[in-house]
């Protein structure tokens, strides 16, 4: 369809292929070595369908806090089993880490995935006391940036909530019915703008950094200028980055991202 090329990632990045089993193996082995030290906890369940689990990754000393991280796939693809290698960087630092698994389309809708989410985050700030701190990539980076807008987290763990952090976000999803995606999404004009959080601001108070590469495509970069904008946040363009290596700087301790994300 019409803009099917321009939110088309993999075709743009040498390598694309590659990726996805790459993410896979890190996380097993990641997973595999923070069960060894007791540290882990997988599969714990916040809904009633088995995709709605997380898994909870402790420090080895006590917790300054909760790091959520919220997995992208255009709502379409992936589980949190790709992604558990990226919580080293905040594990180091000395936050726990939960990563959430949702439904995917087109068994539900987007806007019942930023319930879910929402359902989620509650749970796991339950089990970890302190501040929390949100990001998410691409399709993640939509529903973290939906936690930052009235109504979807209960108040008393949004007033938790010390920053959030949306990674090459799909903040405006009006684009996305005019991809062939939509035929998965049932998306009308008015169930996008209503999930658009560029169309929306953000609950007084709330710390939101947007971050992108220099080198995604040209829509991913206008998405993510647009919604630091409406929100009058601070953006951060990665130099060199494109849309699967963004998510790098999470594993690294000493990286820019988490200097921006961790609270000092």
């Amino acid at each position: 369809m019409e803009l099917d090329d321009a939110y088309a990632n993999a075709a743009y990045i040498e390598g694309a292929e590659a990726y996805p089993g790459r993410w896979a193996a890190d996380a097993a082995g990641f997973r595999e070595g923070m069960l060894e030290q007791g540290l882990a906890e997988l599969d714990i369940p916040y809904g009633d369908s088995p995709r709605q689990v997380f898994d909870l990754f402790q420090p080895a000393g006590g917790a300054k806090g909760l790091f959520v991280f919220v997995h992208g796939g255009y709502w379409l693809k992936f589980d949190k089993s790709y992604w558990s290698h990226l919580a080293a960087g905040a594990l180091e630092k000395g936050w726990a880490v939960a990563m959430p698994s949702y439904d995917l389309c087109p068994e539900v809708r987007i806007a019942d995935i930023s319930r879910q989410i929402a359902h989620m985050i509650p749970q796991a700030a339950a089990m970890v006391s302190g501040p929390i701190l949100l990001a998410g990539h691409s399709a993640g980076g939509h529903l973290v940036a939906r936690m930052a807008t009235p109504g979807m987290l209960p108040a008393q763990v949004a007033v938790r909530v010390a920053r959030i952090m949306p990674i090459s976000p799909v903040a405006d999803l009006r684009p996305m019915v005019k991809t062939s995606m939509n035929a998965d999404f049932k998306m009308e004009m008015a169930d996008a703008a209503m999930e658009s959080p560029t169309l929306m601001l953000p609950m007084p108070g709330m710390d939101v950094v947007v971050w992108v590469g220099a080198e995604e495509r040209p829509v991913f970069l206008e998405q993510a200028t647009a919604l630091a904008e409406a929100w009058r946040c601070e953006l951060h363009i990665d130099p060199g980055k494109h849309h699967f290596n963004v998510i790098d700087g999470l594993a690294d301790p000493d990286s820019r991202m988490l200097e921006l994300l961790l609270p000092g």
